[in-house]
């Protein structure tokens, strides 16, 4: 039992418990629970309190409230509005940051970020830790982050600048250059030319887009043209779900796209960065060609079936197929490139959203046969589920035979060899992108430990910009698996996560030729992208 007493006192006050840890060994979940419930109260009590979300006006900060607005303080963070009736168009919410460290070259004194409203509920621009990589990364002394909201949908970038230029200029401190002014910056997804093929919604997933676009270019040695067609989910804007390269009628001409293909994949900057022209193809005769893989992170995934990848030969040579599940389908193109260039695999994909499956289907030329099936399921569920048939066919098998052991064949025949987890989380604000919280939790975690053959390997898709985020689920994931490995994509958020059942470990200076020997069992049809994946398997890290 948990007394709690209310005061009544008129001001706001830290909560004091009178218990710890050890004394609520009786239930550790519960407790955990419980202190992580009032540490979480108290932080938003202490922010109070210390005035960091109070809203100020640019009247009150030049009047002192904060301090002097003129001088440059490390550290310093400030809510405040901007605006007002009969002054300007528009009122803004904004936050002023000056750098956290001051010694730095800086690229400008002064500078102003704007959010889109689509993008302002993200973790990168609503938590402070989030703004103050945003600082970082911008190179600016002191930086005003304007956050754009539904009264702003209807006007346009250049005039919501106008408009916020004379609002900002007394926010600059007494040494920006009078002469310069302030520079404007905004969240871009570098695209040149956009055109949506599809636009609907699902009751589970929410607003739906399907768009061909084509980038901008920032390789000056790039002769062709490449479109892409993407799947973007609203609820993560910002972040793009699927994205395939488009050929004409989905068949690959060496003579048209081998150098872009090459160039493009030496490249260690993302496609949805820009790296690529305008295809002069006519969109309506274009479909998406499997062979390529224009996700980064999908060749990290693959790169990581070489921590496996003698046990993978052992099973192809046998004549037995691998058993892999691909939890979140959407649009099919990691379980279609595994299809195509791994012929001793069967696949099964789940997914939540049935919508998903026919979008696949109609735009991504998404097929199944009897090497890939979908199972229209909860990830989770799928699972659980999948480890209780496999306990109970253990224990049939076991009963059946009278020893304590299964077959090599009985083992591998219920056991999953590869399970990955390509999600997102519906609620961009919690800092944890992809997947959503249940995939990381540990009880799933050792579900998908039990699921796995003896040499099964896990992987995950982790995107977070939160440093606290990603250990915490390294953390777990050190709690369940034998041995853990990863990549951190360059450029990228992704960090994609491996973790081993096996008690026998591959060391690192191993990986290179478990690469080359992955490398044989891959039936790409294209040099580029076999090199890729050999290329992404260096950067395998072993997490101890």
């Amino acid at each position: 039992m948990v007394v709690a007493e209310k005061e009544s006192s008129n001001e706001l006050l830290q909560i004091i418990s009178s218990f710890d840890h050890s004394s609520l060994a009786c239930n550790p979940n519960q407790a955990s629970g419980l202190l992580e419930a009032l540490e979480s109260e108290n932080q938003i009590r202490g922010e109070y309190l210390s005035g960091s979300d109070v809203l100020y006006s640019l009247e009150d900060l030049q009047l002192g409230a904060k301090g002097d607005l003129q001088k440059l303080s490390p550290g310093h963070r400030v809510l405040l509005t901007l605006g007002e009736q009969g002054v300007s168009h528009f009122c803004y919410k904004a936050v002023l940051l000056d750098a956290k460290q001051q010694s730095g070259a800086f690229s400008f004194r002064c500078g102003v970020f704007i959010v889109p409203k689509t993008r302002s509920h993200e973790w990168l621009f609503s938590s402070e830790e989030g703004q103050w990589q945003v600082v970082e990364s911008s190179k600016a002394a002191r930086l005003i982050m304007v956050l754009l909201e539904a009264s702003h949908a209807n006007a346009d970038m250049e005039d919501i600048q106008k408009d916020l230029s004379p609002l900002v200029k007394p926010l600059a401190p007494a040494d920006n250059d009078k002469g310069n002014q302030i520079p404007f910056m905004t969240a871009s997804d570098g695209i040149k030319q956009r055109s949506v093929v599809y636009q609907g919604s699902s009751s589970l997933t929410g607003p739906v887009v399907i768009e061909d676009v084509v980038y901008e270019n920032t390789d000056d040695d790039v002769s062709h043209s490449l479109p892409f067609r993407r799947l973007i989910f609203e609820r993560t804007e910002g972040l793009v779900q699927s994205e395939a390269l488009l050929t004409r009628d989905g068949l690959f001409d060496k003579s048209v796209y081998g150098a872009e293909m090459k160039k493009a994949s030496s490249s260690s900057k993302s496609k949805r960065r820009g790296a690529l022209k305008r295809n002069n193809e006519s969109s309506s005769k274009m479909k998406v060609y499997h062979g390529y893989l224009a996700s980064s992170y999908h060749t990290a995934i693959i790169s990581g079936f070489s921590l496996i990848s003698s046990y993978l030969e052992s099973v192809a040579s046998s004549g037995n197929r691998v058993k892999a599940v691909v939890i979140g389908l959407g649009a099919g193109l990691l379980p279609m490139f595994l299809h195509g260039c791994m012929q001793s695999m069967q696949i099964e994909a789940v997914e939540l959203d049935p919508v998903m499956l026919n979008l696949a289907r109609d735009y991504f030329g998404f097929t199944e046969d009897k090497r890939m099936k979908v199972h229209i399921a909860d990830g989770i569920q799928f699972v659980r589920d999948y480890r209780n048939l496999y306990a109970a066919g253990n224990e049939v098998l076991l009963s059946s035979n009278g020893s304590c052991k299964l077959s090599d064949a009985e083992s591998r025949s219920t056991a999953i060899d590869i399970i990955i987890v390509d999600v997102d989380s519906s609620d961009s604000s919690s800092g944890l992108r992809c997947p959503a919280a249940d995939f990381v939790e540990e009880s799933f975690l050792q579900n998908v430990k039990d699921t796995l053959s003896e040499q099964g390997l896990f992987v995950i898709n982790l995107v977070s910009r939160s440093p606290a985020i990603k250990d915490a689920v390294v953390s777990r994931m050190k709690e369940v698996f034998s041995h853990l490995f990863c990549i951190q994509l360059e450029g990228e958020v992704n960090l994609v996560l491996f973790g081993l059942c096996s008690e026998s470990r591959i060391e690192e200076d191993c990986i290179p030729d478990a690469a080359l020997k992955l490398d044989k069992l891959l039936k790409s049809e294209h040099p580029e992208i076999s090199q890729s994946i050999t290329d992404a398997a260096k950067k395998l890290k072993r997490l101890k």
